[in-house]
């Protein structure tokens, strides 16, 4: 039996390569990944994934990247192994986040940069928590171009919205809410219950203050 060439072809799932060279690099594309996945929740046709191959040239596998962080519009979420942009209607990322740390080279960087003009990114932003450098690009008729002035910057895809302020980068979902990591958003959790816990029990001591008096707080 002879195999097509297309059965013979392998698209990797792994570069071999970590998915950060450190705690603060790991700890920023979490966040940036987990917070898009909550705000995207409810959209089925979202598809957000971190440290995930993007190959957009069927029977090239040669020709990869694996984006830090990355939104597509347009594809149903789910497990994948790569995202192989042929199979999925042929849709690229519409945005994509690199975090840098000190092993990142000028030359590689370049090189991305290249790679997503070429195939159809919309948005790409770049973050060096180490300097506190925070840049990014928008597609214009034809080409990224750099975005002049990033503070208070709301993404025309995501619609959220960056601050640079003198210690760090903030990013706000459009309701307001500022994008935090999961010990956060879990102990503000933990907090907003037990305000609520507080609040119930404020109102059964009330209620039965009202019925020592005769009162019925049913009828209120």
């Amino acid at each position: 039996m002879t195999l097509s060439v297309e059965q013979t072809i392998v698209y990797p799932d792994s570069d071999g390569q970590p998915m950060a060279d450190n705690t603060q690099q790991f700890r920023w594309i979490v966040l940036i990944k987990e917070n898009l996945e909550l705000l995207f929740a409810e959209q089925p046709d979202v598809f957000v994934a971190g440290d995930l191959l993007w190959y957009p040239v069927e029977g090239h596998p040669e020709i990869r990247v694996a984006p830090d962080a990355m939104v597509v519009f347009g594809r149903p979420k789910g497990d994948r192994g790569s995202y192989r942009q042929w199979q999925e209607d042929n849709i690229a990322p519409q945005v994509v986040f690199e975090i840098l740390s000190p092993g990142n080279r000028l030359k590689e960087m370049t090189k991305k940069q290249q790679f997503y003009d070429r195939y159809g990114v919309e948005e790409y932003y770049i973050y060096d928590p180490d300097r506190h450098d925070f840049n990014g690009l928008y597609r214009g008729e034809e080409t990224l171009t750099v975005i002049e002035d990033l503070h208070n910057w709301t993404s025309p895809r995501l619609e959220i919205r960056f601050t640079l302020t003198p210690e760090t980068l903030e990013i706000y979902r459009p309701d307001g809410r500022k994008f935090l990591s999961m010990l956060e958003l879990d102990q503000r959790a933990e907090q907003e219950s037990q305000r609520a816990e507080q609040e119930y029990q404020r109102a059964e001591r009330l209620a039965e203050k009202l019925k020592t008096l005769g009162i019925d707080p049913d009828q209120l």
